[in-house]
């Protein structure tokens, strides 16, 4: 009887021990899937966010498909604007002097010849002097040559007394062109004063100005700089790989911000060959079009856009294309609408036959969700207010994409933070 009582209980003890056992079994799987569950959730939260109907119409959702447009494909190159050669003067000075008077300031505009200051030098009158010496003796000798040739055709005089005046007059006529070239190069006049003005050999604007008044002026070095800004021209480094694509004659486009974001054009039309630096770069000059350039300053850093060509490409309106951390994405309207539940299901109750009252029609509007979701993507080249683009993962060929309002979504996603785009 004791024997058969406790094999009763060890019965009773193997069922209980094996009711536990997969009671553990279940709870755990139970808390595995609703960690799996969790982590999907919380991956999909991520990358999905939902509007209400109100919200929706309050943003100004709009949504389109992908379409084929003809772009220009671009090659980026960053440079700086330039002003050519003839467009640019440093002036000095062919003799040294006192700085006597400064006419000009720096950032006034000047017109070709102005006189932007004098300078003082007695070698000057010595030159008027040279020169004014020569002409009188020029006349004199005139003169003694015409009474000398009368007198040789009449053999009165030998023929080598009208020679050596002959030569007298070249020796005077080259002293005094002489004279009157070194005063034209100081653009002096022949007689007058002794300052020698500084004149601008072009219009333009004044640059900076290296004297002062009663300081003296050496020849060779630079005393106003003078720049004439309607022409401009843009150097870009170009890398190597990227120079097969490169030719004389295509335009190149960039976007100053203190321009008001206006485009500003230009050609190519040189192009270096041999590389600037290090950096294993190719020079490439190109002219910007003078109705774009009054307003340019040489020195400005650019990043232009070499238009190579132009292609049909698939593309999105700019503003649908949204910058995430180092990511872009677009977003997908995604089929269904979803309702809140317990408190959406009570705004929806109503008897049958009775018709919707204009709150309750209102709570279904606050409580029905439009969903979308961030697909990421890979931007290309930009124009005419669209942007190239190519899917990561392929997406349906009548998929709903935000065309209008991505930024808005981006942040609503982030929890109302601020976006980058």
């Amino acid at each position: 009887m004791k024997n058969i009582f406790l094999k009763q209980n060890n019965k009773l003890g193997y069922f209980f021990n094996l009711f536990i056992l997969f009671s553990i079994f279940f709870t755990l799987n139970s808390c595995a899937d609703k960690k799996t569950e969790e982590a999907h959730e919380e991956e999909k939260s991520e990358n999905e966010v939902a509007l209400t109907a109100v919200q929706f119409k309050t943003v100004g959702i709009e949504t389109g498909s992908l379409e084929n447009r003809n772009l220009n494909l671009v090659i980026k190159a960053n440079g700086y604007t330039t002003v050519p050669p003839q467009n640019m003067a440093n002036i000095s000075t062919l003799i040294g002097g006192t700085v006597k008077d400064i006419f000009v300031l720096e950032g006034t505009f000047v017109n070709k010849g102005k006189v932007l200051a004098t300078i003082q030098n007695l070698e000057v009158v010595e030159m008027q002097e040279d020169y004014n010496s020569a002409i009188a003796n020029i006349e004199y000798l005139q003169l003694e040559y015409n009474r000398q040739k009368t007198l040789s055709d009449e053999n009165v005089n030998p023929r080598k007394v009208l020679q050596e005046v002959k030569s007298k007059l070249a020796v005077e006529r080259a002293r005094a062109q002489a004279a009157k070239n070194k005063l034209q190069a100081l653009n002096m006049s022949t007689s007058g004063s002794s300052l020698v003005p500084i004149v601008s050999p072009i219009s333009g604007y004044v640059g900076k100005i290296s004297i002062a008044k009663g300081a003296f002026a050496e020849t060779g070095i630079t005393l106003f700089e003078v720049v004439d800004n309607s022409q401009m021209h843009l150097d870009l480094n170009v890398y190597e790989k990227d120079l097969g694509s490169i030719s004389v004659g295509q335009t190149i486009d960039f976007i100053l911000t203190n321009q008001g974001n206006k485009s500003i054009k230009g050609k190519i039309f040189g192009i270096n060959k041999s590389f600037s630096n290090e950096s294993k770069t190719v020079a490439v000059h190109a002219k910007i079009n003078p109705a774009d350039s009054k307003d340019l300053i040489s020195g400005m850093y650019v990043s232009a856009n070499i238009n190579i060509k132009n292609a049909t490409v698939p593309a999105l309106p700019k503003d649908a294309v949204i910058k995430n951390g180092d990511k872009y994405f677009v977003y997908i309207q995604e089929e269904h609408e979803e309702k809140a539940t317990a408190k959406k299901a009570e705004a929806h109750e109503h008897k049958e036959g009775e018709a919707h009252s204009e709150e309750a029609v209102g709570e279904e509007e606050e409580h029905n969700e439009v969903h979308f979701k961030a697909i990421e993507v890979v931007p290309g080249t930009t124009d005419l207010g669209y942007t190239e683009v190519k899917f990561v993962e392929a997406i349906p060929a009548d998929a709903k994409i935000v065309i209008k309002g991505a930024f808005y979504l981006l942040s609503a996603m982030k929890g109302g933070g601020e976006h980058e785009h």
